[in-house]
């Protein structure tokens, strides 16, 4: 059994993980989905201290591994991690890869190393693919080698991160099929998946993250087909977002840009709205934002596509006591941003450290 309570996880200033509180029972298949940049990869992270909490405490079968002096050595035994950029040796073969651990970790022999990574091999659909190195193999195989090694130290949870993220399309499927098998074997397994109908198929539980914490979570069912909290809603909807911060004095043009074209890539934004997308951003960041924020004040901006309807839309928050709609009509860049929205409305709020936010949908050109 996994046990978390009030777990935190700082990176400077940034805090993927606020407080984690969660308890995984053994034999349990557990999906982790939200939005990007909500601390998923972080916490599996943390669960086999590969990310060290900065406080809270975490649990494995009674033993707690956040403790001073924990044997991490021992803990990381049971836990076996898969990621999603494979993280095989090149300079090994496929079984070399399967037997190098258990040589080196578990003082077995290399006939007996051997014989048991075929048997791996083979369960992971690999027969015949033993001798090949990974620069041979497809990424599906690259990836099944992997979980391949994981199994070689028999350990009682394993965790994914986004196992298939890394993969082409068509061998998605091919992974997803090995963990589905996996799962009918009883072993505890978290995951960390965008893959939603995969993540409903295999989850006995799903994790909702949002906001640093484990925002809502429930069955499959509950979750997927019938959510009931606003922001598992939004996201079920078919709603892309992409959140990235902007710091006065600190954060460049460039780096802005790159994360409108992140976003307008991930959610094959309809191009009708790339360059006003791209014109929004540029005027209240580097004009209206930059003119009356303080020295290394702090913006967050949120970008989100409707998949549905196609439609985009983008909200600052930000600490600036001067109203944009005050200011609307007397400069070119607010004339430019309320030009560039079909609806634009400005709001007090109280949100992570925020007081203001400005909400814009975009106007689609007409072809």
């Amino acid at each position: 059994m996994i046990k978390v309570e009030h777990l935190r996880k700082k990176f400077g200033n940034i805090v993927p993980l606020k407080d984690i509180n969660v308890t995984i029972n053994d034999g349990e298949v557990v999906s982790i989905i939200g939005p990007s940049g909500t601390g998923k990869s972080t916490f599996l992270r943390c669960l086999n201290l590969l990310d060290t909490p900065t406080s809270g405490h975490i649990w494995i079968d009674d033993e707690e591994i956040t403790k001073k002096n924990a044997p991490v050595y021992k803990i990381r035994q049971k836990i076996g991690f898969v990621f999603q950029s494979f993280n095989l040796y090149e300079h090994l073969t496929a079984v070399e890869n399967v037997m190098y651990a258990q040589v080196k970790l578990l003082n077995k022999t290399r006939q007996e190393a051997y014989d048991y990574s075929i048997m791996l091999l083979n369960t992971v659909g690999l027969q015949g693919k033993a001798m090949q190195y990974p620069s041979e193999l497809s990424g599906g195989q690259k990836q099944r080698v992997a979980i391949a090694r994981t199994l070689a130290l028999d350990p009682d949870i394993i965790l994914f991160d986004e196992p298939t993220s890394a993969l082409d399309p068509l061998m998605v499927g091919e992974v997803a099929d090995t963990i589905y098998d996996l799962a009918k074997m009883g072993k505890t397994m978290i995951i960390v998946t965008h893959e939603m109908k995969f993540a409903k198929k295999i989850s006995n539980r799903i994790l909702f993250f949002a906001d640093g914490i484990v925002y809502d979570e429930g069955t499959p069912e509950e979750i997927f087909d019938y959510p009931t909290k606003e922001k598992t809603k939004l996201f079920m909807q078919n709603i892309g977002v992409r959140t990235f911060e902007v710091i006065k004095d600190v954060t460049d043009y460039y780096d802005a840009m790159n994360e409108v074209r992140k976003f307008v890539a991930k959610y094959d934004v309809d191009n009708s709205y790339v360059h006003k997308l791209e014109l929004l951003v540029e005027e209240f960041t580097f004009n209206f934002f930059k003119e009356y924020a303080k020295h290394e004040e702090k913006m967050k901006v949120i970008l989100r596509c409707d998949k549905k309807t196609a439609d985009v839309s983008c909200s600052f928050y930000h600490n600036i006591e001067r109203n944009f709609l005050d200011n609307r009509n007397i400069t070119i860049s607010s004339r430019l941003i309320t030009t560039l929205s079909s609806l634009i409305e400005e709001k007090e709020i109280n949100e992570d450290g925020y007081n203001k936010i400005l909400e814009c949908v975009l106007t689609k050109e007409e072809n």
